[in-house]
């Protein structure tokens, strides 16, 4: 039983060994950065929001990286290797609240970037009018992150990547860093997203074709619609002006009371008319003076009728009243006559 129980012992302490020797390697490894992150994984905060994050803390890190690490690689100077990425990267994560950080992708640009320095560095050098080594380090950092995402985060529109880059320099850049900025990650999309370039420069296009068309078929209508309206207030004016001239006929006063004194004239001649032949008659007293004094008023009848026929048939009254005095006047003629004959 002795020798059963040493045995038992010493397997469960070559045993514990082991797993102690196993949490060493792994959390070595972790730390050495070989540890692979994936963006899908549901563990991570994959927001938007949580991606900007991660950009910011991934500028930061690489900024440090730029300052001591990769400036002492590139100057021979003693020190490399000693603020490797992914000891920066474990430091952020330990002394900063990280839960609202998109991690993987963090791990990934710490990790990526300066591994590809050197082809991310000549990418950027072809669009540069200066030796990259005289950016600012801030500069170079978000120029970095910037190539990184349009040559290998296709995923991710060029236009967010610009924009992403823009929204860095506002927070850590100088005043005028986005000038430079832009106008590089401009021209170096176009280089490697031409597609995706060309296909949005249609978009505009069409938009802005589509724009121009609607606004000229609006200032056609509003150029009819005006049109319209003025012929129609023009042939409303026309129809007024007619209604106005046939309902409301313009009559002269002075015609009028010429009319009237005119008619009122015939009358008072006839009936001094009437009174001379009565006195005339009353003086003669014959039997032709009688006739001729009843035609006479015959003769006055019918000139009466003649008036009040003229009124009802249109016919006006100067007309009428002249009538009358040729009447007088005939029958005077025609008197004379009538007695040289008896």
């Amino acid at each position: 039983m002795t020798d059963q129980l040493k045995r038992a012992i010493n397997a469960a302490q070559t045993a514990q060994a082991n797993d102690a020797q196993a949490e060493a390697t792994r959390i070595a490894s972790s730390s050495a950065g070989e540890q692979t992150f994936d963006m899908s994984e549901t563990t991570y905060k994959t927001s938007h929001t949580a991606v900007r994050k991660a950009r910011r803390f991934a500028m930061q890190g690489l900024y440090e990286w730029l300052v001591t690490d990769r400036r002492f690689d590139i100057d021979g100077k003693l020190g490399w290797k000693d603020n490797a990425p992914h000891d920066i990267a474990a430091r952020t994560r330990a002394t900063n609240a990280m839960h609202t950080v998109h991690i993987g992708y963090y791990h990934e640009m710490m990790r990526d970037i300066p591994e590809q320095i050197d082809a991310l560095d000549a990418l950027i050098s072809q669009h540069l009018d200066r030796d990259i080594d005289k950016l600012d380090t801030v500069e170079h950092a978000i120029l970095l992150i910037g190539a990184y995402e349009l040559q290998n985060r296709l995923e991710i529109p060029y236009k967010v990547v610009l924009d992403e880059a823009m929204k860095l320099n506002n927070h850590f850049g100088a005043t005028d860093a986005h000038k430079l900025i832009n106008a590089v990650l401009d021209k170096m999309a176009i280089e490697l997203r031409a597609l995706e370039v060309e296909a949005d420069s249609k978009a505009n296009l069409r938009t802005s074709q589509k724009a121009a068309t609607q606004a000229n078929t609006k200032q056609t209508e509003a150029q009819s619609t005006a049109v319209e309206e003025a012929s129609e207030s023009t042939t409303e004016s026309d129809v007024d002006s007619t209604s106005t001239a046939s309902n409301k006929p313009r009559i002269s006063a002075n015609n009028a009371s010429v009319k009237r004194n005119s008619a009122s004239k015939a009358l008072a001649n006839i009936m001094d008319y009437k009174i001379n032949k009565k006195n005339d008659a009353a003086k003669n007293e014959t039997p032709n003076n009688i006739v001729n004094d009843k035609s006479a008023e015959e003769s006055a009848l019918e000139e009466n009728s003649l008036e009040k026929n003229g009124a009802t048939n249109g016919v006006s009254k100067d007309e009428n009243s002249d009538a009358a005095d040729v009447g007088l006047h005939d029958s005077n003629l025609v008197t004379p006559n009538e007695n040289n004959k008896d």
